[in-house]
């Protein structure tokens, strides 16, 4: 035979586009338009519909950015239409879609005129079904419509002023397309559909496979039966045409796919969060519509922050999709407040995104998540299985980790270890996205890329448009359907996140295991972009951490005269939690998102400031005298931890001295010397007397990158900026000042074209220097880093993560550890040989870098450990980071990891001083400073009891105990939910509990108050 095999596939494709799908609207009448543009921000649809319309023009421009018009949308379906077997009425609303990017563009919900919601307009899902707008042959309804600008741009990167409302300008940014009546015929829809599956399982077939070509000349005997002139009454004989290939079932060894719906809406991106609740709700209206249609559709949602949102704006919707909830078909899934971060959030916010994720699913709908669901965050933290299994859940999905750029996950299904031990199920879809819309190759790409065949069977697909929403589309279920038994492609059916994992568990019983975080090799950027969104959520935590601790103590001390504001405490947790969102936190997003950040977390300062001051009124009583508020889980300035008490007096003086240029700073506990330069060149702690700096080395080193990654700008740093560097060794002026007992060595300088100041800083008794830097950075497409050459032989680094640290190679031996240069810490890093270390914490910088180098002169080992202070990208934000800055920096000679844990809290939580009458004894004491408290608060059910969460913090098996200073009835191990649980290594005592902890074990207790 001749080979004739392009020839037909253009054909067909010609076939498709220039005959089929025309005829899937066989007739159309253009409906009236009248509209009404909304001066400013969105309102309430009932407002908007009181509003006067004026007539509006078919193919007009409208929208200017960020902007909403309603569209009023009136006409008559002509009579006998919808009349035939195979034909229906809808209503299609082209608002100027492209046919790319949906959820990048405008978008648009229906109304009827009770202000009752319809479904969502979108790109990819114009239609809305007559029977939909109330019965009847007249049609009158309204659309909002949002115009959101395209920000993505094609995904070039470009700078652009939309991200800012008050740079976007007024320019109409779409134009009106097709608004009309249209009769569907249902056939040619089928046909449609049929083709579309076929095609694209035939394009994913081997040439060399005889289905290939079966597929192939059916779809030619298709069109030769068909005629192209009359399209819609030939349909059922192409349909007919394409029985037999439709009906041959799939091979024995198919690989299975559980198809569950889903829609990753992006709690903020390129678009603010006031839009994201628009977004959910054009979602979810969408999906509870397609449930209607199709009672076995299930559909995955996430984030209970989005839910939240549909009840308090959505109630109508929110009921709806209540009763779907009951009815299996809308499954929430993940527990989390949102899909967080889980590289920079706190160890408590990570554990809080479960408190209260589950916690609103549970109260709302009784539903128990059992997966964390987490497909698009930058990598994973190694604290996250033992955080999720002390929630109560027991799987784990990620997706992201298929964008690494270097190496591949070398497995799809397995067991996660954490840095405790805890394993936890996990699965990473093959389908290598979370946007599927099932086709032929989404499907096909599934199946050939598990890594796992021979052991595992089956792998999830989330199917549906995301990131700006949109959800799954009829169009997607009639490709599911297509595929659940189809010869050539994997098996597909459509079920729960919870169903999968079930039969995975059954089917690949004896896991391979993967130890220690899930490092993204790529958006390594998100760790330093937006840095006062970074500062204001680390901020926030501690004073969280301060607030719940000072009230728990004042209602317990104060005997029922004091009120623990626990609603007022949810509510700020939350709104801190939305801004550990993925795009939030990691300062990916447009201008709008992180102004709306920063007042935020303005706000959020100011109320917790405000329930701490009410709460240590209430703990210490009137009076004069002079306390220091503790609430660090470690003693300082005489006071024991989680107390109050007076301060004890000043640890001496400090000593400087002028030198070369500099100063030499001495307080007996380390000797510090600032060249003329600015730059530390020695620092010595008096009880080993060995140097830290590396000969030839300076610490205070700041060095200025170009940053000019190739795609992904706030997200990414690419290796190469390392190639382009200026060391600021030149200081406008060096010179001493003063604060309190404390010596400070002012150094001005200039970061390019940005002004530089730093205090170094060392205080009395003090076992670590003090850096603070403040700049007016006005860089842009640069990265400022801040440098320290040890002289340690450290073959790894420890970083602070949640409930423990994680250790990561400093040599680069593989392309495993060659890609991870550029790593996340919490409050501190370490660095060390046997013996000797050194402690290097932060006020709020989460990038890092750690090298070393062997030294010529003496064969020595410089390790060199840099923060990333800030950087200056182009997009999303073209101003990003702009502006004043203030970044605090310690570094501790002869440290070791408890040295590394005091100096992250010393650094994070200043001491408070307050008046009041009488000290306050803590709340709980414990026997082992290994043992670190993380929170204390009042339960969550508000029976007054308190709860206590604490871990392992040094890595090694520790035992101590910890005791209640009050009256305790019961003391109980719980879940981080407070439901009781199995507490491996915990024995209850009278007044509190002992504790033999495995390394970084994490402990929630309950103390059940008389």
């Amino acid at each position: 035979m001749h080979d004739d095999r392009r020839i037909t596939e253009v054909r067909l494709a010609r076939f498709v586009r220039e005959r089929i799908s025309p005829a899937v609207y066989s007739r159309t009448v253009p409906l009236t338009l009248s509209s009404w543009e909304t001066p400013g921000e969105p309102v309430p649809a009932l407002e908007a519909m009181r509003q006067d319309y004026q007539p509006q023009e078919h193919g007009a421009p409208w929208g200017r950015p960020w902007g909403t018009t309603w569209l009023r949308l009136q006409g008559e379906v002509p009579e006998a239409w919808g009349g035939g077997p195979d034909t229906t009425v809808e209503v299609v609303v082209d608002l100027g879609f492209t046919t790319e990017a949906p959820g990048f563009q405008c978008e648009g919900i229906a109304w009827r005129s009770d202000g009752s919601i319809i479904k969502a307009i979108s790109p990819r899902n114009q239609y809305i079904p007559l029977k939909l707008l109330g019965g009847g042959m007249a049609v009158d309804f309204y659309v909002e419509a949002a115009a959101n600008p395209d920000m993505a741009q094609g995904w070039t990167f470009a700078a652009t002023p939309l991200g800012d409302k008050a740079t976007a300008g007024q320019a109409p940014q779409y134009r009106l397309g097709n608004i009309a009546i249209a009769e569907l015929n249902q056939g040619v829809w089928e046909l449609q559909q049929d083709i579309w599956t076929l095609a694209g399982l035939m394009e994913q077939l081997p040439l060399e496979l005889p289905r290939r070509h079966e597929i192939l000349r059916a779809l030619e005997r298709m069109m030769d039966v068909m005629d192209p002139d009359d399209v819609a009454g030939t349909a059922a004989a192409g349909r007919e045409a394409l029985a037999d290939v439709l009906a041959r079932p799939a091979y024995a060894s198919a690989h299975q796919l559980v198809a569950t719906g889903h829609a990753h809406i992006d709690s903020a991106w390129l678009w603010p969060v006031r839009e994201t609740i628009r977004k959910c709700a054009r979602t979810f209206s969408n999906v509870v519509a397609l449930m209607d249609e199709d009672p076995g559709f299930v559909f995955s949602c996430s984030s209970a922050q989005q839910l939240s949102w549909i009840k308090e704006f959505y109630p109508d919707l929110f009921s709806r999709i209540r009763e779907k909830v009951r009815a299996g078909q809308f499954v929430p899934v993940g527990g989390m407040w949102v899909e967080s971060d889980t590289n920079m959030p706190g160890g408590e916010a990570m554990a809080r995104q479960f408190v209260e994720g589950k916690g609103f699913f549970l109260s709302e709908f009784g539903i128990e998540c059992r997966e964390a669901w987490l497909p698009d965050s930058f990598g994973y933290s190694a604290a996250l299985p033992q955080i999720v299994k002390a929630a109560g859940s027991r799987w784990f999905l990620t997706q992201k980790i298929s964008w690494n750029q270097t190496n591949r996950m070398p497995h799809h299904t397995f067991n996660w270890e954490g840095i405790d031990g805890t394993r936890l199920f996990t699965h990473f879809p093959p389908v290598d996205t979370y946007n599927s819309d099932l086709s032929g190759r989404d499907l096909a790409h599934a199946e050939r890329n598990y890594r796992d065949h021979g052991r595992g069977t089956v792998s999830l697909v989330p199917f549906g448009y995301g990131d700006g929403g949109g959800g799954p589309t009829r169009e997607m279920l009639a490709a599911a359907a297509r595929t659940a038994d189809l010869e050539g492609s994997p098996k597909v059916r459509i079920g729960s996140a919870e169903s999968f994992f079930q039969q995975a568990e059954e089917d690949y019983p004896a896991l391979p295991v993967w130890m220690g975080e899930m490092y993204l090799e790529l958006h390594r950027g998100t760790y330093t972009s937006q840095a006062r969104t970074k500062k204001g959520n680390r901020r926030s935590e501690h004073l969280l951490r301060e607030a719940e601790l000072w009230c728990a103590t004042a209602a317990v001390r104060g005997g029922g005269a004091y009120e623990y504001p626990g609603a007022e405490l949810k509510r700020l947790w939350q709104l801190v939690l939305l801004q550990q969102f993925h795009d939030i936190l990691p300062g990916s997003s447009i201008a709008w998102v992180h102004q709306d950040a920063e007042r935020n977390y303005q706000a959020i300062e100011t109320a917790l400031e405000s329930l701490i001051r009410g709460a240590a009124a209430a703990m210490l009583g009137p009076g004069s005298r002079q306390f220091l508020l503790n609430a660090a889980p470690h003693a300082r300035g005489g006071v024991p931890a989680l107390a109050a008490a007076e301060p004890a007096e000043g640890a001496g003086a400090v000593q400087a001295t002028p030198h070369d240029g500099g100063y030499i700073l001495d307080n007996g506990v380390i000797r510090a010397v600032v060249d003329g330069d600015g730059l530390l060149s020695s620092l010595r702690d008096h009880a080993t007397g060995r140097e830290a700096i590396a000969p030839g080395g300076r610490g205070n080193l700041l060095e200025l990158h170009r940053d000019t990654p190739n795609e992904w700008d706030a997200w990414d740093i690419d290796e190469f900026y390392r190639r382009n560097v200026t060391p600021l060794v030149h200081a406008e002026s060096v010179r001493l000042d003063s604060d309190g007992g404390s010596a400070v060595v002012v150094v001005e300088r200039l970061a390019g074209a940005s002004p530089l100041t730093q205090r170094i800083t060392l205080s009395p008794g003090s076992p670590s220097l003090q850096i603070t830097t403040s700049v007016d950075w006005q860089e842009r497409e640069k990265l400022l880093k801040l440098g320290f050459a040890l002289d340690v032989r450290a073959d790894r680094s420890a970083a602070e993560t949640q409930f423990g640290h994680v250790f990561r190679p400093t040599h680069t031996n593989t392309s495993w550890e060659a890609a991870k240069f550029e790593i996340c810490a919490h409050r501190w890093i370490h660095v060390g040989e046997p013996g000797y270390g050194v402690a290097v914490s932060n006020s709020s910088t989460y990038g890092h870098d750690v090298g070393r180098n062997i030294r010529e002169a003496d064969g020595g080992t410089t390790t060199t450990v840099r923060l990333s202070l800030l950087r200056a990208p182009k997009f999303p934000d073209p101003e990003a980071d702009r502006g004043q800055h203030e970044l605090t920096v310690t570094i501790r000679p002869g440290a070791d990891i408890a040295d590394a844990v005091q100096e992250g809290y010393r650094t994070n939580l200043a001491p408070r001083l307050v008046s009041g009458g009488a000290a306050v004894e803590p709340l709980f004491s414990v026997s082992n400073p290994a043992l670190v408290i993380e929170a204390v608060k009042l339960a969550q059910d508000g029976s007054g009891d308190v709860v206590v969460r604490l871990y392992e913090s040094l890595g090694q098996r520790s035992t101590g105990s910890i005791t209640a200073n009050f009256p305790v009835r019961e003391v109980a191990s719980t879940d981080l939910l407070e439901r009781l649980a199995d507490g491996p290594g915990f024995e209850a005592t009278g007044t509190g509990a002992v504790l033999r902890l495995r390394p970084f074990q994490l402990v929630t207790l309950r103390f059940s108050r008389t």
